[in-house]
């Protein structure tokens, strides 16, 4: 079976593990008795132990490459509107992080990609039957029409053609009620640039805004490299955080940022700062065939070449980071490109100007635009290129933003994007001039928030990205995965080193069974194992169950008949193990796509643990779920258990449990027939 993955993700990197060699770890399971289980007209009957071996096949097709090598750490592939059911939005209470320099700027474009985006986003919501809690900051430099929230709320009304209700909640410290969302279907809360706690991340602030919130839907890309309460301290708080379509079409265009198949690829690089932005330079570098400086940051790169630099126009902390930049690039063979000549004016006359060659400027006369020759070579470079992204303005210490310089190159790149080449305009000023060049910006890729996109190029995480929930990137051949991708499927979430799964498979070839593990190593070794035994009925997945469970199995061709979930972590508490714990999206998922009569295994060797997993399968499952009272024969501390595994094949931690002679917390719960 040839592996048809050419996987994203460098934690699984599941189409190169044929070729890696791990040590074999021989591990038997004890025989135990024969017992069966009913599960969907389905006799589970197992018995026996097992060998674990070693090797992997794969059975992926992307469904997303971040870049030609692999996953970027900073964008993983998250949930999104789009992707999310429809009738899990109905009647339920979302918060969106609207982005006010779209929505509510003075001159807001309809036509406008990102207008749309936004404007859908709430649209959507509303359409599919959610009450939606509106939260943004703004301020009157923007849009001098914005004097508070009702003002606030009666533009949204009028851009959305749906009524908005201003609520004070923030001011009053007054959590939001039930009763209080009657009223309408679309509110409004305070302006968020009020607050310190907002900026703060404060978690009571947070709190204070998700009250009675559902879901968090964020919209706000731009503030996506800030840590906000409204953003990352919100989705504590709800049991789903998503991105909405503005979001996920920003997301879009800046995981094209890192794609390196289009060749040559040419980055034009403005503004100044060259020490803090050393990082993001030299991640252009390991992509681009050439870098073109344009801006406050030519002057530090020819410092470092050894040309004679002006003082004034000196970075002086600047210079150790210029080197190394220059020596990575010339190391990658990379182009460096900076300005041959200058525009200078006189600091005595102002309205004087004159050229003069980059190394020759004289020392009363200041650089304030790009002269004829450099716009030449910067025109040879561009018409050559088949991937352009411009960041960072054309702007040097006393010029203005824009200059007859910009202007000729947003002209250059205008007519580069009719040839084939795909070109990325990063933030606003550079927009807006490409927008007064050709009257439409629909050719290119555009950012407009530069400190996002900067943050990105240094390989930082992006709290905003961060914080929403992971969505499984890959779109799954079954086929591959199994010999028969019709048989009814086991799920075990959190399978560790998938000896459960496996004793499971081995016993019984009429059912096909899938582990999901969010440790990499162990699931690469998983699939060693799988493929080492000829096994043909198990798989596993690395991935976090917690979010990305309905992703996976809801494109099984087959029946859901049973998902086990075997002595999680322990520690609710720990904000760390947040992500591994059961939470409401995942038992939702789990009742949703069980089939009728399946069943839900649960079991612990802490009391706690499995009474709080009982207690939220019963909570969030829908009632769809019941317990299976006739199969306990075990009261410990009141409560009622299994006494055995009803499948005859334990996981190594339920062993070692056994071994040591401490009790196990067992529980079986039902779909209801008519679910």
């Amino acid at each position: 079976m040839s592996p048809v993955l050419k996987t994203v993700q460098t934690t699984l990197s599941l189409n190169k593990l044929s070729s890696r060699n791990y040590p074999r770890k021989e591990k038997k399971l004890l025989q135990h008795g024969s017992c069966s289980f009913p599960i969907n007209n389905v006799q589970l009957s197992f018995q026996g132990g097992l060998e674990v071996v070693s090797n992997v096949n794969s059975s992926h097709k992307e469904k997303t490459c971040l870049y030609d090598d692999g996953e970027l750490e900073a964008l993983p592939h998250v949930q999104t509107l789009r992707e999310f059911p429809q009738e899990e939005l109905v009647a339920k209470v979302v918060m969106v992080r609207f982005d006010s320099t779209i929505l509510l700027g003075g001159k807001l474009d309809l036509s406008s990609l990102s207008a749309s985006k936004a404007l859908y986003t709430i649209k959507y919501l509303h359409e599919c039957g959610a009450k939606m809690i509106l939260v943004s900051e703004w301020s009157r430099k923007i849009n001098p029409k914005l004097l508070d929230a009702q003002a606030v709320a009666d533009i949204l009304s009028s851009v959305l053609q749906l009524k908005v209700i201003a609520l004070r909640c923030i001011s009053c410290k007054s959590p939001l009620r039930r009763e209080d969302l009657q009223k309408a279907d679309i509110f409004l809360l305070e302006n968020l640039s009020e607050y310190k706690e907002e900026v703060a991340n404060c978690s009571k602030f947070a709190e204070l805004l998700s009250s009675e919130v559902d879901i968090l839907v964020n919209d706000s890309f731009c503030q996506s490299h800030k840590v906000l309460a409204s953003t990352v301290g919100v989705a504590r708080f709800c049991y789903a955080s998503m991105a909405g379509f503005s979001f996920e079409e920003n997301l879009h265009q800046l995981k094209k940022i890192a794609k390196t198949k289009k060749k040559p690829y040419l980055a034009v690089i403005g503004g100044g700062n060259l020490k803090s932005k050393a990082a993001a330079l030299q991640f252009l570098a390991s992509r681009c065939d050439a870098l073109v400086f344009v801006g406050q940051m030519s002057f530090q790169i020819m410092r470092a070449l050894g040309h004679s630099i002006p003082t004034n126009l000196v970075e002086h902390d600047a210079r150790k980071a210029a080197l190394d930049i220059v020596q990575f690039a010339h190391d990658k063979n990379v182009l460096m490109s900076y300005p041959k000549d200058f525009w200078c004016t006189n600091q005595h006359l102002p309205t004087e100007l004159e050229v003069f060659p980059a190394h020759g400027v004289s020392a009363s006369w200041l650089p304030v635009d790009l002269g004829p020759r450099s716009l030449e070579e910067i025109y040879s470079l561009v018409t050559n290129s088949k991937k352009i992204i411009w960041i960072g303005p054309v702007k040097f210490s006393s010029s203005k933003p824009c200059t007859v310089g910009t202007s000729k190159l947003a002209q250059m790149l205008c007519k580069q994007s009719q040839c084939e080449c795909e070109i990325t305009i990063v933030g606003s000023t550079a927009c807006e001039v490409i927008k007064n060049e050709s009257n439409s910006l629909s050719s290119f890729n555009v950012l407009e928030n530069a400190s996002v996109v900067w943050e990105f190029l240094k390989e930082q995480k992006l709290p905003g990205v961060m914080s929403l929930n992971r969505a499984y990137p890959f779109e799954i051949d079954w086929s591959v995965a199994y010999h028969d991708a019709s048989q009814p499927l086991v799920v075990d979430i959190g399978s560790g080193n998938g000896l459960f799964i496996m004793g499971m498979a081995q016993n019984r070839k009429d059912l096909n069974f899938l582990g999901l593990e969010i440790n990499g190593k162990l699931v690469r070794r998983c699939l060693d194992s799988v493929h080492q035994s000829g096994i043909r009925n198990a798989y596993f997945i690395g991935s976090n169950a917690t979010t990305t469970f309905r992703s996976i199995v809801s494109s099984y061709p087959g029946e859901l008949v049973l998902v086990s979930v075997q002595c999680p972590n322990p520690d609710f508490n720990k904000p760390e193990n947040r992500w591994s714990m059961l939470q409401r999206s995942l038992i939702e998922a789990v009742a949703d796509l069980l089939a009728s009569k399946g069943k839900v295994f649960l079991q612990s060797d802490v009391e706690a643990v499995a009474m709080r997993m009982k207690e939220q399968f019963l909570q969030y499952g829908k009632g769809k779920l019941h317990l299976s009272h006739d199969q306990y024969n075990i009261r410990i501390n009141g409560n009622a258990w299994l006494e055995e595994n009803p499948f005859g094949i334990r996981s190594d931690w339920e062993q070692h449990v056994i071994d040591r002679g401490a009790p196990m917390y067992r529980l079986m719960l039902s779909k209801s027939t008519g679910s």
